[in-house]
């Protein structure tokens, strides 16, 4: 008797994933600028069915909120830089296959050094002092906040996302702790030697915050080079290939895990530091906003290049900056401007998975087989 049977449909599920080989960098450009004009259509189409509103006069407005003045553009630099630098900290740690999701206790830790420094030092020591101070006690919080995970994991092998997911908890009470301690009587801080000044940036081109900007992009560009020429770098792209390879190859896993993640907060403290001197003035549970997370989507489309995590802080900064206007100008609730957001996020994000991989139907990559019995 002779039949004949798909092999496959024995052994395959009917839809399975399959990772690509290499794809060219036009063919990757492609889909992401198709998935970005799909985005823009659907949101379209949801802006003119269910809230009745001109979809250009929608997307004008986007634009609007990001550009539409001087004050605009730069705090949409103050925004863009302030994500990108927690994504350039988050890096390396990513890299190493250690997953830091911890940056935003590590931003507080690093904001609360800074405040305090202000708060018990800015009116008795020299600006120069003063920033010096800020900064190293800012870096040292962030990175010794960092560094519990890291040590634990090093030594215990304990999980590292549960234990720098927690830590951001721990956190948030030890600042309300703090600001409730400083405040005194007052039921709000609010900015911090608002008379002074001390602690806070020295105004360029108009702005506080230029230094922000100035000091993540030095960041951006020392970290670029840091994972991809330096032997540091090196150990971080082996330790997270492999940890037996790396011990193999004679590479100190612990001290790579540790250091690397000393540096991941190191820089998340900076960002503290940068937020309560050069934007807010100010300490509180919410100073870090959400950064500590949006930054994980930043470090991983951009595969851990900086100048591309630019881009794509960009990209978010203008989406968030762009539903808050929509929502002023046309009298929307936050709820149908944050829905265009995510239609458009949604589809840039689901681009980078057909990027990655492909959609295998049983049978495609396997003919008929004939079996004789």
């Amino acid at each position: 008797m002779t039949k004949t049977v798909t092999e496959a449909s024995h052994r395959e599920p009917f839809i399975r994933l399959a990772r690509r080989d290499a794809v060219p960098f036009w063919k990757k450009m492609a889909v992401r600028v198709l998935a970005v004009l799909l985005a823009l259509v659907v949101a379209a189409l949801f802006l003119y069915f269910v809230t009745g509103l001109n979809p250009i006069e929608v997307y004008k407005t986007m634009f609007k909120g990001s550009f539409g003045s001087k004050r605009k553009i730069f705090t949409t630099l103050r925004d863009m830089s302030t994500l990108l630098c927690v994504g350039i900290a988050l890096a390396p740690a990513f890299k190493m296959r250690f997953w830091n999701i911890g940056g935003e206790g590590q931003i507080l830790m690093g904001a609360l050094a800074s405040a305090i420094c202000m708060i018990y030092f800015g009116n008795r020591v020299p600006a120069w002092q003063l920033y010096t101070a800020m900064a190293f006690f800012s870096i040292f919080a962030g990175a010794l906040w960092a560094f519990f995970p890291a040590f634990c994991k090093s030594k215990w092998n304990t999980n590292e996302t549960l234990f720098t997911l927690m830590m951001n908890y721990v956190a948030i009470q030890i600042v309300a702790c703090f600001t409730n301690i400083m405040r005194g009587q007052n039921s709000s801080m609010g900015q911090i030697n608002q008379t002074t000044h001390a602690g806070w940036f020295p105004k360029i081109f108009g702005y506080t915050f230029t230094i922000n900007i100035i000091v993540v992009a030095v960041l951006m560009l020392l970290m670029f080079l840091y994972l991809r020429y330096s032997k540091h770098g090196y150990e971080i792209s082996v330790v997270g290939e492999s940890e037996n390879t790396a011990r193999y190859a004679g590479i100190n896993v612990r001290k790579v895990m540790i250091r690397t993640m000393l540096i991941s907060g190191a820089i998340c403290g900076i960002c503290g530091f940068l937020i309560v001197a050069g934007r807010d003035y100010a300490i509180s549970t919410t100073t870090a906003g959400g950064t500590g997370f949006t930054a994980i989507i930043v470090a991983w489309l951009a595969k851990f290049n900086t100048f591309y995590m630019a881009l794509i802080s960009f990209i978010l900064t203008f989406l968030g900056n762009g539903a808050e206007q929509i929502a002023s100008d046309f009298k929307l609730n936050e709820f149908a401007s944050d829905i265009v957001t995510g239609i458009i996020l949604f589809f840039i994000l689901g681009s980078e998975f057909f990027i990655n991989y492909k959609i295998i139907f049983r049978g495609k990559q396997h003919g008929a087989k004939e079996v004789r019995s």
